[in-house]
């Protein structure tokens, strides 16, 4: 293929910097940007690694920023967001991603790129009526909830492209996340419920599971959602299009506690803890989430191959090493992982 000039937004994130990595391994050409309020500085040391990287501290908020840094690039692969509402002001997430996002598509105008950007499994909402294919109802909850606003805020950004491509003509791709876990994922509940649990079981700690834990996810390994999106970016069949990314399988989230418990401690019982939704005030969770991918499989030719054992036990693996390099505790006594 080719050799091209892509821009990453987000790129020292969890997605960003994994999909940096791929393609900068491909011999192409990564602009990496990053505010770095949530993007990781340990995230871009392999990256800096590569002559065919540059990165820039820069701000998707910055209209001129994004014009210039876009300049010459044939691609811009749009990650940067700002998410989880609940924890923080629901005005920050309707703000930044909806500005940031339209930022970037006057940087696409300006530029001629294509602009291949993530959206996400939350716009299906409370639509009940899983598994969810592209065409499926977006069915938003309460406005009253704050965790509604980022899945509304990615609700625009796809119709804000869409309506950019309409009008400038550039080539538009959005993406719908399910569920992605591995490798320089946050530690936090920022980086999802299975980053959180992994260090419980490694600490010997209880697990807190919101709800009564037998609300459904999809969980994607990294390796996976990176492949779908090269295949988004370098595939012209995906202009104009929406496709879900994500593997097909559900699992509880009380049973995903358990098997990363058994992963790291084997067979003890483990300790989980499951707390109220009340304690959170206002909050609607949903009960299942899995994709069709049958879009973006007969399309683009993708299929996930990694399933949720084989890619959690890489994930703990690399969770260990992150760990070490933060200082944090030694594992607990009873940590068992062979993985």
């Amino acid at each position: 293929m080719e050799k091209y000039k892509i821009l990453i937004t987000g790129v020292a994130g969890f997605i960003g910097s994994n999909v940096a990595k791929r393609i900068l391994e491909n011999g192409h050409e990564v602009v990496g940007i990053d505010n770095l309020s949530q993007g990781e500085t340990l995230n871009l040391e392999e990256l800096n690694k590569y002559s065919n990287f540059t990165f820039h501290q820069a701000d998707i908020m910055d209209t001129e920023a994004m014009k210039k840094l876009s300049k010459g690039c044939k691609y811009i692969c749009h990650l940067a967001a700002y998410k989880i509402p609940r924890y923080s002001d629901a005005l920050d997430t309707l703000k930044i991603n909806s500005e940031g996002s339209e930022n970037i598509a006057k940087a696409a105008v300006a530029n001629g790129c294509k602009v291949i950007a993530a959206s996400t499994s939350d716009v299906y909402g409370t639509n009940p009526d899983v598994p969810f294919n592209e065409e499926s109802k977006l069915v938003m909850g309460n406005p009253k909830v704050k965790r509604w606003a980022y899945a509304i805020s990615k609700m625009f950004d796809e119709q804000l492209f869409f309506a950019y491509s309409e009008r400038y003509g550039i080539d538009v791709c959005m993406m719908r996340f399910f569920g992605g876990y591995g490798p320089n994922q946050n530690l936090t509940w920022w980086g999802g419920p299975q980053s959180v649990f992994i260090n419980k079981a490694i600490d010997n700690e209880e697990i807190e599971v919101h709800g009564d834990g037998q609300q459904t996810r999809s969980f994607t390994f990294i390796e996976d959602h990176v492949d779908g999106i090269l295949r988004c970016i370098e595939d012209e069949k995906s202009c104009g299009e929406v496709f879900n990314i994500g593997y097909t399988k559900e699992i509880s989230i009380e049973d995903l506690a358990r098997l990363i418990w058994k992963l790291i401690r084997g067979d003890d019982e483990p300790k989980i803890k499951f707390i109220p939704y009340e304690t959170f005030g206002k909050y609607e969770d949903v009960m299942r989430r899995i994709p069709d991918i049958t879009k973006i499989n007969t399309m683009l030719g993708f299929e996930p191959k990694w399933h949720l054992e084989e890619g959690l036990k890489k994930t703990i693996r690399w969770q260990l090493e992150r760990r070490k390099l933060l200082n944090m505790p030694k594992p607990a006594d009873g940590f068992c992982f062979k993985g």
